[in-house]
């Protein structure tokens, strides 16, 4: 629960309490019975289409935990990927201020756009190092540990991949102090490379460590 809107966290989908109480929040009748509905990548951030529900689309996003569509054009409800297979499971739902406006952060299972793309505007733009986050997670699922230094490593265990870290962090003093800014920014990115996994391994995300910051920066 958050901030009276439910909130399914990734994982572990946690349904609200009381879901007629947040569908009474939303303004359905300003869209004529539709609310559109941002869809976002749960792990890149990246926007991947926006979609129109209306309340019944919506309660089945919520009870299958798979993201459901109003077609303005068929006129009927449709889930998404019910022909193509490319379906959405959906990690949390929001509403905005007004409660007319949805935000779903979703994991797809294949592209999202009809055209083929992974977004319905062509490329995923992201942040670079959700970008790279979002590389390891599939690295880490493919398991090629012929082809992949990310799956190499993380069968090499937790140990090892601290133990890189511990590596990379010194490798980085010491461009800091006697190398080049070329050498400093290519050992820092080594260094953000190794600990981003290490995180991943541990079930954790950036998202955890921006939390924190986000936390530090409103202390006096």
């Amino acid at each position: 629960m958050n901030d009276g809107y439910p909130d399914f966290a990734q994982g572990n989908l946690a349904f609200p309490p009381n879901t007629e109480a947040f569908l009474r929040t939303l303004d359905f009748e300003k869209g004529q019975g539709l609310l559109p509905a941002v869809i976002q990548h749960v792990q890149s951030g990246a926007v991947l289409m926006v979609g129109y529900m209306n309340e019944e689309a919506l309660r089945l996003t919520i009870d299958k935990s798979m993201v459901h569509f109003f077609s303005r054009s068929k006129e009927r409800i449709w889930k998404k990927g019910e022909t193509s297979g490319n379906t959405m499971a959906l990690h949390a739902l929001r509403a905005d201020c007004d409660g007319d406006c949805l935000l779903l952060q979703v994991m797809p299972s294949g592209v999202v756009c009809h055209t083929g793309q992974e977004t319905c505007w062509g490329p995923a733009s992201a942040g670079t190092l959700s970008r790279l986050e979002y590389r390891l997670v599939q690295r880490i699922a493919a398991a090629d540990t012929d082809q992949s230094y990310t799956a190499r490593l993380v069968a090499a265990g937790l140990p090892r991949m601290a133990q890189k870290v511990g590596e990379e962090g010194v490798e980085c003093a010491l461009a800091a102090v006697v190398g080049t800014p070329e050498a400093l920014a290519g050992e820092a990115a080594d260094l953000l490379y190794h600990l981003m996994l290490l995180l991943l391994q541990r079930g954790m995300s950036l998202k955890d460590v921006l939390t924190v910051l986000d936390q530090r920066a409103v202390k006096p």
